[in-house]
């Protein structure tokens, strides 16, 4: 039997909910409860397009050129978003992960991401995910194994399946908003207001969303909560950023189809302007969580 492109599969499950994880870039490729799919993922046989369920390590989002500074000395990652002249989304999508520890119900994989041009720093990655009565969740911890400090930042690239992005009924939870340039790099920020307030659950109707969102309101737990159409996203304190992204500029087979709700611990383009970035001292650890709740288990 030939491989997956995505490498190992590894099936979770937990009463009526069922997730499917990927040996390459421990993504997250489905994830159903009840029957119903909750994420607008892809078949085994095919690459994860459009970041489809990745994880975004060791940034989230943009790298204007490619060209960041950390202690005195500059850095250029390869431009692997050449129309644009960004460096997007990490290193690791497209990594072989290895799965260290698994039951019915979680799965945990690690990844060394070795010195290489651009990132000549050491990182040691876990993510686990997990499911239980509360839903999905994605833990993910980095740790710097290296002699020097390095940046980091994570995200991951859920996209949340709907019936119709139009009438989508969509709360998100925050109060700013980064307006971004032509290629994707913030310029400014503002309150949020008129058609990028939903603070208010309301559908989406024609509005297209390719927005970072920040200065989340959180509940008594410390999370902020999106809601869209009976599914909850969930971040923890870890990520005061989130992407929302109507698809309005993917293949048409993929146009408007869900919407991407993607936890980031830092804004786009942080490398450079240091917007949330983190930087992790020798042995230092970094850890966050995000998941999902199915309408029946909130």
């Amino acid at each position: 039997m030939a491989a997956t492109p995505s490498g190992e599969q590894f099936e979770l499950r937990f009463g009526d909910q069922q997730a499917i994880v990927t040996e390459v870039g421990a993504g997250l490729r489905t994830y159903s409860a009840g029957g119903r799919e909750l994420l607008d993922g892809y078949p085994a046989e095919a690459l994860a397009g459009s970041g489809r369920g990745q994880l975004l390590i060791p940034w989230p989002n943009r790298i204007r050129d490619g060209v960041y500074r950390l202690d005195g000395r500059e850095h250029r990652l390869p431009l692997n978003e050449p129309e644009r002249g960004n460096a997007i989304h990490g290193l690791v999508r497209w990594s072989s992960w290895t799965a260290v520890d698994r039951t019915a119900d979680r799965v945990a994989l690690e990844h060394v991401l070795h010195p290489q041009p651009g990132y000549p720093f050491t990182l040691q990655l876990r993510v686990e995910y997990s499911l239980d009565a509360g839903g999905l969740t994605v833990r993910t911890t980095a740790a710097n194994d290296g002699a020097d400090s390095c940046p980091y930042g994570a995200g991951a690239h859920p996209y949340l399946a709907v019936a119709a992005v139009d009438e989508a009924v969509l709360r998100l939870p925050a109060g700013t908003v980064l307006a971004s340039d032509e290629r994707g790099i913030p310029v400014s920020s503002s309150p949020v207001e008129g058609e990028l307030d939903f603070r208010t659950p309301r559908p989406v109707g024609g509005v297209q969303l390719d927005h970072c969102f920040t200065d989340l309101e959180r509940d008594e737990d410390g999370a902020a909560r999106v809601e869209l159409d009976g599914t909850t996203l969930w971040v923890d304190e870890s990520y005061p950023y989130l992407m929302v992204f109507t698809g309005d500029a993917l293949p048409e087979a993929e146009r408007r189809r869900s919407i991407a709700v993607e936890p980031m611990t830092c804004a786009p383009n942080a490398f450079a302007s240091g917007d949330g970035l983190v930087v992790l001292e020798p042995g230092e650890e970094h850890a966050a969580a995000w998941g999902i709740t199915p309408h029946a288990a909130g």
